[in-house]
């Protein structure tokens, strides 16, 4: 009975020792990295002020002083790993042995991401094309100045997936934080080039092209906006919300239509696709979440839900939301008059839409994709989105989305995702980004889109927050 509780002893004690050793090497391995990426900040900026960029020499020795403790550091992580998945372990050890696993994998990939970043001159060569030049793969070099991955996930470019200009014109998008302002220098300095103390020029569409591309422009001193140059008072709040508004009060010199009627005419050449009857009042913005609309009348399918069947779901526990669509404010104009109180977000493309919402006695909120909502936590009802999260979005991008319209909503609240489309290949994916919230689902459908080659599916769903207490 002696032999085998010292065999055990001894077993456990080896375990022991090499969890201890596991600790002591990935100690090492973090030190090892920290300093190779110092060493590679600080050799950034020593062959900026010392070394040619034509100079050969100067290059490899940049590459030789990061790249090989880089891979010394590869090398060791890939031998540690293989030896843990071999080594013998009892139940008890399990658990521990795949925790550091996934934790040596992690610093892997973080280390050999910084080993794609050794060369300036990439670098610099890259930062050199203008993001609007239309390649698919922007710059991704601001990202690299952080270790947090979180970080680095965010700043990064996010490419469309279908490979083309999203609705917003850019090949991807770019998060608000600052960098891309340094990659559109021409275009800031062009928006920031005025005469202080006098009216500004008509530029609003350059600066919005700064928005949509991560850069938000600045804000200008003693430089007043334009305004249109016969205002006229705007109607009544009993007759503003379902009236094309006074011509007058929007500066149209951006658009292809100079007026509302052509906006809302059917035969007009409008500048967004997305919301092609949106001015449309009368017609199509009259009847929307009031009366079903089929998109397969032989199957009598749809993907709409109307407004008092999702209102019945909290009775009297949807007061405030936000809209964050394109559109003409209709939503909010609806849900008005059920006591509830939206705010309408959007941007102006190829259309007033901003000017539009407001006139018709409706609040709009300026905003990019790029942007985090400009709400406290927990605070938000109801959060409605249609004509906006399509098929195009990148899968991280989409995990940012959702996670900060998580963070404004309150427990309790409602996800209204209204008519997103997308290809039948690509659905499980995207449906899975929405499963991932652990959200109550009080509606949920998938029906085929018959507008074009059946290759599209819309999607609908109304999804409730838990209440996730504090633990």
């Amino acid at each position: 009975m002696t032999k085998p509780n010292i065999s055990v002893k001894l077993r456990r004690w080896g375990g022991v020792r090499r969890q201890i050793s596991v600790l002591g090497i990935l100690a090492l391995l973090v030190s090892i990295a920290t300093l190779s990426r110092f060493f590679s900040i600080r050799s950034r900026f020593i062959s900026d002020t010392l070394c040619n960029h034509d100079n050969i020499e100067c290059q490899s020795g940049f590459r030789s002083e990061t790249g090989i403790a880089v891979e010394t550091v590869v090398d060791k992580i890939q031998k540690e790993m293989n030896e843990m998945r071999d080594m013998p372990v009892d139940s008890s050890a399990e658990t521990i042995v795949a925790r550091y696993s996934a934790f040596l994998a992690d610093i892997l990939g973080l280390i050999e991401s910084l080993q794609t970043t050794g060369n300036p001159r990439e670098n610099s060569e890259i930062r050199a094309v203008h993001p609007l030049a239309g390649r698919k793969q922007p710059s991704d070099g601001p990202a690299e100045f952080f270790l947090i991955e979180e970080i680095r996930k965010y700043v990064r470019v996010k490419p469309n997936r279908l490979g083309k200009q999203n609705f917003m014109g850019a090949n991807g998008t770019f998060t608000s934080i600052g960098h891309a302002c340094f990659e559109m220098k021409k275009d800031i300095e062009e928006y920031m080039d005025y005469d202080v103390g006098e009216i500004c020029r008509d530029d609003w569409k350059l600066a919005q092209k700064l928005m949509v591309h991560g850069c938000d422009p600045l804000p200008r001193r003693r430089c007043f906006a334009r305004a249109p140059q016969l205002y006229s008072k705007p109607f009544p709040i009993n007759e503003s919300m379902w009236k094309l508004p006074d011509n007058r009060n929007v500066r149209w010199s951006q658009y292809r239509c100079k007026n509302f009627t052509c906006l809302a005419s059917s035969t007009a050449r409008k500048g967004f696709f997305k919301c092609a009857d949106c001015f449309n009042l009368s017609d199509h913005e009259l009847p929307r979440w009031i009366k079903q609309a089929v998109s397969g009348p032989e199957m009598n399918l749809t993907a709409d839900f109307l407004i008092p069947e999702v209102l019945n779901i909290k009775p009297g526990g949807i007061r405030i939301g936000l809209d964050f669509s394109v559109g003409t404010g209709t939503f909010a104009a609806r849900m008005r008059e059920f006591n509830v109180t939206i705010v309408s977000a959007t941007i102006n493309l190829g259309a007033p839409f901003n000017e539009m919402i407001a006139l018709r006695g409706l609040v709009p909120l300026y905003l990019t994709i790029n942007q985090r909502l400009p709400f406290f936590d927990n605070t938000l009802d109801l959060l409605h989105t249609t004509r906006f999260l399509d098929g195009w979005i990148d899968f991280v991008l989409l995990d940012f989305i959702l996670y900060d319209w998580d963070r404004v909503l309150r427990p309790g609240g409602l996800l209204w995702i209204d008519s997103f489309f997308c290809l039948k290949e690509d659905l499980d994916d995207y449906l899975e980004a929405f499963k991932m919230l652990m959200y109550r689902k009080h509606k949920w459908i998938v029906v085929p889109k018959l507008d074009k080659d059946d290759r599209e599916v819309f999607f609908s769903a109304v999804l409730e927050k838990p209440p996730r207490p504090f633990r």
